[in-house]
């Protein structure tokens, strides 16, 4: 019997361009945001190449053999059925992170980078030698590993409550941060009794989605776990736990960072104002829209 992968319109289909054409396609006639782009890092994540790699290959005429050109169909036919393309890979970025994710763990978003950087420099601001940072809700563990490897001095303690998500930050941190990231799990309304006036900063990216509202987007709504997303009937009831929480935990000066949804800001500054804090500001992500609230203890 002839092996159909060796026939001449066979090797056609699998030239890298052509393959790069269908995966495109397909993508974009799913609904997927970006499908060049997803299209692209599917292909390079089978072959273990970047993008840029993928459109040099593409347009040298390249040829995949029949196991990869089989994994990149099933790639991409996934990704078309809405799976959120970094299950796919297994991988999420992350400012200079590549973080490893899956079922179970909220992906982390590009806008999240925003709060992390105000955390960051936050912590360099701090006057006494040891900073310390708290994240709560740390999920991946992307906001903690983020400060504890690019501000070095800091300690950090990251607290989780998902115990499928602990596992995904467990493993992120025993391979990229060091010995100054601590990571606790448990519910972040209980955790950490003895933890007054103990940190500088305190950082979180909690479920602020409204309990009745329906995330738009299939890779959300199908596969980020729902304690992740929603925060009571107004997407806020976290964010008050851990106002009331946060005023204990930091010493005097220290600030609070919480991430939220873009129309969320003036509720998020009014209910921190009622609780006492000061100097509380909004802050907007690189598309122009509120994503982050900052205010001082």
């Amino acid at each position: 019997m002839t092996d159909p992968a060796a026939s001449p319109d066979a090797a056609r289909a699998r030239r890298l361009d052509a393959v790069r054409e269908w995966a495109v396609g397909t993508l974009a006639a799913a609904g997927v945001p970006n499908p060049e782009v997803d299209a692209e890092l599917l292909v390079g994540h089978v072959l273990g190449i970047s993008r840029g790699q993928v459109q040099a290959r593409s347009i040298g005429g390249s040829e995949l053999g029949l196991e990869d050109y089989l994994a990149v169909a099933t790639a991409v036919e996934r990704r078309a059925a809405r799976e959120p393309l970094q299950h796919i890979t297994g991988r999420a970025p992350f400012r200079h992170l590549e973080l490893a994710v899956g079922p179970g763990v909220f992906v982390p978003r590009p806008e999240t980078e925003l709060a992390a950087q105000l955390a960051i420099d936050a912590l360099l601001e701090v006057p006494h030698p040891e900073p310390r940072a708290l994240d709560l809700g740390t999920g991946s563990g992307a906001i903690a590993i983020s400060l504890a490897t690019e501000v070095s001095h800091a300690s950090v303690v990251a607290v989780e409550a998902s115990p499928a998500a602990f596992i995904w930050a467990k493993q992120n941190a025993r391979e990229l941060a060091g010995e100054n990231l601590r990571l606790v799990f448990g519910d972040l309304a209980e955790v950490l009794p003895d933890a007054a006036e103990s940190f500088d900063v305190v950082v979180s990216n909690p479920p602020y989605i409204p309990q009745g509202a329906i995330p738009r987007d299939p890779e959300v709504r199908l596969h980020d776990p729902e304690m992740a997303l929603f925060g009571g009937a107004d997407g806020l009831d976290l964010v008050r736990i851990i106002s009331r929480r946060a005023l204990a935990w930091l010493r005097p000066g220290g600030g609070l960072v919480l991430e939220h949804a873009e129309q969320q800001g003036p509720a998020v500054r009014a209910l921190l104002e009622a609780d006492g804090w000061r100097m509380t500001m909004t802050h907007r992500d690189l598309l122009g829209r509120d994503r982050a609230t900052t205010a001082t203890r």
